[in-house]
């Protein structure tokens, strides 16, 4: 039996010629994308005035160094999470585990003669690390409830191994002896806070230009991809499981170098650094400031930190109260925190003038 074919009225180049015309908008509307992308990707005017502020405040605030530290460190415990949630979509209540061991690893060094700065946050990341990934193949057993209850799961228990072992650790009382030597054997610690601020803000920059650098590289894409659906992934040849592995590894780092930051800023380390509470305000703070932006995890940290000060000054008592109400509005009137209703404001603007400009 024979089939009959169509035979071909033109020759092998002019087909080849043909389907170069016939990809060609494909592949000028792809480079259009990779030009946005790589747009979007550089560093922006606001950012730059941004991180301006911290150096104004170090001048304007002479006062409020320990306080400014504190929302440094802070900042980068939220941006951790945020790696994890706001991009992976990872969702913890049980991030102070990292936080924690990162603490109580550059105290217990610096308690037992090694107390220099740099030497504790390299030890306190390679600890947390492998704390976060051999705890990631847990998380990775489950979706979203479940990996709540994992990750709490694997707090509590940190938490509770440090009260039974209070002779290492030091318990509710803290850890004792803890003596942190110079940065670089020039810059020491003061009972102000000065160098411990500069101290805390230089690490959160740098470690946030390398997170940057993640989130807007393939990797950074990849997460995104994941978080909006993890299923179709795998037929762009993107392994899911691997990216939520190192994810989870890289926000522990972050966590251990911020809980690091407290145990040298502070010289003091106590269990609180593995409660439940400081997770859950964490998952509050990354929340107000808006998850998946970055800047938002500052953002909220400055937000928080300041309406703790302010409202525990104001009504020492009821101080609570008045930060719930905060957070009721903002789930309220800003979904997506303050980054979120900047952006909606923003798209509206933008729209509100195209309008005139058509009407015109």
């Amino acid at each position: 039996m024979r089939l009959w074919l169509p035979r071909l009225s033109i020759g092998p180049k002019a087909f080849l010629v043909g389907i170069n015309k016939a990809m060609q908008p494909v592949a000028a509307q792809t480079s259009q994308l990779l030009a946005k992308y790589r747009q979007t990707a550089r560093w922006r005017p606001a950012e730059y005035l941004f991180w301006c502020l911290p150096v104004i405040a170090y001048f304007v605030f002479p006062d409020n160094y320990l306080l400014l530290s504190q929302m440094a460190i802070t900042a980068l415990f939220a941006l951790s999470l945020d790696l994890i949630f706001g991009y992976a979509g990872i969702i913890s209540l049980g991030h102070a585990a990292f936080f924690g061991a990162g603490a109580y690893v550059a105290g217990l060094l610096a308690s037992n003669g090694l107390g220099d700065p740099i030497l504790g946050l390299l030890v306190a990341a390679l600890v947390a690390g492998l704390l976060g990934f051999a705890s990631s193949f847990l998380v990775l057993r489950g979706h979203d409830l479940t990996r709540l209850m994992v990750t709490l799961g694997v707090a509590l228990m940190l938490y509770e191994l440090a009260n039974k072992f209070s002779a290492i650790t030091g318990g509710v009382d803290g850890l004792p002896g803890i003596e942190i030597e110079p940065i670089f054997g020039v810059y020491r610690f003061d009972m102000f806070g000065k160098v411990g601020y500069v101290y805390a803000t230089l690490v959160l920059f740098l470690l946030f230009v390398v997170a940057r650098r993640l989130v807007y590289s393939p990797f950074g894409q990849s997460l995104r991809g994941i978080r909006m659906n993890a299923l179709r992934m795998p037929a762009l040849g993107v392994g899911v499981n691997r990216r939520l592995v190192q994810v989870y590894t890289i926000g522990a780092v972050y966590a251990g170098v911020a809980g690091a930051l407290l145990t040298q800023t502070n010289s003091f380390v106590a269990l609180d650094v593995l409660s439940f509470q400081r997770s859950a305000e964490l998952l509050v703070i990354l929340i107000l400031g808006g998850a998946g932006h970055l800047y938002g995890a500052l953002l909220g940290a400055v937000v928080f930190s300041t309406s703790n000060y302010l409202l525990a000054d104001i009504n020492p008592r009821y101080w609570h109260f008045w930060l719930g109400l905060i957070l009721v509005l903002v789930v309220l009137f800003a979904r997506g925190g303050i980054l979120g209703m900047a952006a909606r404001l923003k798209q509206r603007y933008y729209q509100s003038r195209r309008g005139s400009e058509y009407g015109a």
